[in-house]
């Protein structure tokens, strides 16, 4: 047995050892803490500041003002209009049902809009700003802005946002903007990066193809918040950069008046510069009010635009693929003389009818035009002597012809619609149906039937590339001063030929000439008698269908036939004759023949435009006498 003392003394060895155990844990504990505290505010100083500022503030991105599409003269076609928005902020409104059905009465904010807004509402965080309408009238501005105290979370706003010319007549080429979808964000680097509540981005035409140049770049708006993520105050706003303008070749003026003679029918117009290329006007009909696409258009208005059967939606002038008809005629009889398989003289008898291997191929003329030299074939437009012409050259030499002069290959291939058209080839059809060519199709394609198929702008490059001489050029629609000249023939150096010999261009040109303004010309009652208007063209019929040997038989004529069972009406043209300037194609579905419904408007436009000739030479001198 242990003594008291022996006690006393064990006892104080173990409450010794013990506290200087505590005492260790207490001063590794502390230096631990010192450590710790060490590293977060001195080694992770900058990361845990960046947190914290991350908490403490708030970033919106602010749509850029978009840039502006102008015509050749300055006059703005897209351009960027004041509107007024409902925007709001989700964590600031306290009760979400009793705000909906106050907006419910003093806007136009129904039920359906406010289930989508809800289902937007769940994608996006509870701090980031939702807008709620972006194109409010100007007496529900006001009725928000005289409520507003009563309706916490919510905030009117006046913005800018795009407007197009209202009568539609460049809504084609000039396209429109709409919401962001997904495929949008997909497909672009740029939108992902933006990503702005309420951008809006191009989704077809120039709108589509300068979209990333045009949306400029967006601005930024800093907000301190408390604990909650509410806003207290504004600390920072940085303006957003412009996006970038456009001037294009187009003249407003004479877009409104080709769009006002398309007016109801189904159809295209285009006017380019036989020298530099610049397209003047490019015109399909019918067309649309581009305004509708920008807040979202109605189900209504887009079930009438996808169900109207003239197919406003479509640009024909480069999505629009047509038989050229006779129209293509003075480009057969070029290659022919180019290949030596004819000459100016050669002459063969049209007795309104041939026979090839059990099939008869008719000429529009049904008791013929008798013996006909090539000039007159052409202002005649007899469909025999170019079924002859055809069956020398060989399909696949006219083939080689029409893609020099502009058929078969994209105009603008910066616009996604556009369609190439075809141009038949003997390898073509046993690589694409499976069959060797036979003669009788290339009887048609001497006569732009068959397998050709062109669009309009196609048709008015060929058109101008013959009219120029000869020579090449790469049509354009954005005005570039480096290659717009106006002195005629100052380019014909500068450009590749497309002819063999200068003197059958020469000579396929004269003949244009008689078709439109001598006798027995298909368009000789569309000439003008003025010699600074005077002009050569060529009309052409596209059969969409055969005709029944019962309806020759019956002589049934074009305009008593139902709409949709006539012919196209084609025409193409330069003008002035004397040092030619401009070139046309006109393209009017199920219009029956080119003389009489094509060859008029031609005409028409045909003044227009060199009426206005001097002014946009004018123009042009001042523009660069600017730069």
């Amino acid at each position: 047995m242990l003594s008291f003392s022996e006690t006393f003394q064990s006892k104080s060895r173990t409450i010794t050892r013990r506290m200087f155990i505590l005492s260790s844990l207490k001063i590794t504990i502390f230096i631990a803490i010192i450590v710790r505290l060490f590293y977060l505010q001195i080694s992770e100083n900058i990361k845990w500041r960046t947190l914290s500022d991350k908490n403490r503030l708030r970033e919106w991105k602010t749509i850029p003002q978009r840039g502006i599409i102008e015509d050749y003269f300055g006059n703005k076609i897209a351009k960027n209009t004041q509107v007024f928005q409902l925007h709001m902020l989700p964590e600031d409104v306290p009760n979400i049902e009793e705000l909906f059905f106050r907006l419910s009465k003093i806007i136009d904010f129904n039920k359906k809009t406010q289930t989508s807004l809800i289902r937007r509402m769940k994608k996006r965080k509870p701090w980031e700003p939702i807008i709620i309408s972006d194109n409010l009238s100007w007496k529900e501005f006001s009725r928000l802005n005289l409520f507003l105290h009563e309706m916490q979370g919510i905030k009117p706003v006046v913005a800018v946002a795009r407007q197009y010319l209202d009568e539609g007549s460049s809504s084609h080429i000039i396209g429109y903007v709409s919401e962001m979808s997904v495929k949008d964000l997909e497909s672009s680097e740029l939108l992902r990066s933006i990503n702005a509540p309420g951008l809006k981005t191009g989704k077809n035409g120039l709108e589509k193809y300068l979209n990333e140049e045009m949306i400029g770049q967006p601005g930024l708006q800093r907000f301190e918040v408390n604990a909650y993520g509410k806003r207290i105050k504004e600390l920072k706003l940085i303006q957003g950069v412009p996006g970038k303008n456009y001037r294009t070749t187009l003249d407003i003026e004479v877009q409104k008046f080709a769009s006002e003679l398309l007016k109801d029918k189904s159809g295209s117009i285009c006017v380019m510069d036989i020298y530099t290329g610049d397209i003047i006007a490019m015109v399909s009909s019918p067309t649309y009010d581009a305004n509708k696409f920008v807040h979202g258009i109605s189900s209504k208005d887009w079930q009438n635009l996808i169900n109207d059967d003239k197919k406003p939606l479509i640009n024909k002038s480069i999505s629009g693929t047509y038989p050229p008809g006779s129209t293509i005629k003075p480009l057969v009889a070029l290659s022919a003389l180019e290949n030596d398989v004819i000459s100016p003289k050669t002459t063969v008898e049209c007795r309104g009818s041939i026979e090839l291997y059990g099939h008869k191929y008719h000429c529009w003329k049904e008791k013929g035009h008798g013996f006909m030299r090539l000039r007159e074939a052409i202002k005649q437009s007899c469909d025999i002597y170019f079924y002859e012409a055809a069956r020398r050259l060989g399909i696949d030499r006219l083939a080689i012809t029409a893609n020099k002069f502009g058929l078969g290959n994209k105009v603008l291939d910066f616009l996604i619609e556009e369609k190439k058209g075809l141009v038949p080839t003997t390898k073509w059809k046993l690589r694409n149906i499976g069959k060797g060519w036979v003669l009788g199709e290339t009887l048609l394609a001497g006569i732009g039937q068959g397998y050709f198929q062109a669009t309009p702008i196609q048709l008015c490059l060929m058109s101008a590339q013959l009219a120029n001489g000869g020579h090449k050029i790469e049509p354009k629609i954005i005005y570039n001063e480096k290659t717009s000249q106006f002195t005629s023939g100052i380019m014909r150096n500068q450009f590749e030929k497309l002819y063999r010999n200068k003197e059958n261009v020469k000579f396929v040109l004269d003949a244009q000439f008689g078709a439109n303004n001598e006798p027995m010309g298909t368009s000789y009652r569309s000439r003008h008698i003025k010699s600074e208007y005077i002009y050569a063209g060529k009309t052409g019929t596209s059969q969409i269908r055969s005709i029944t040997a019962e309806e020759r038989r019956l002589k049934i004529k074009q305009k008593d036939l139902p709409y949709k069972r006539r012919d196209h009406a084609l025409f193409i043209a330069f003008a002035p004759y004397k040092n030619p300037k401009y070139a046309i194609s006109i393209v009017i579905e199920h219009g029956g023949t080119g003389s009489s419904s094509a060859a008029p408007i031609a005409k028409k436009i045909i003044k227009k435009v060199l009426d206005r000739h001097q002014l946009r030479k004018k123009y042009h001198t001042n523009l660069l006498w600017d730069i």
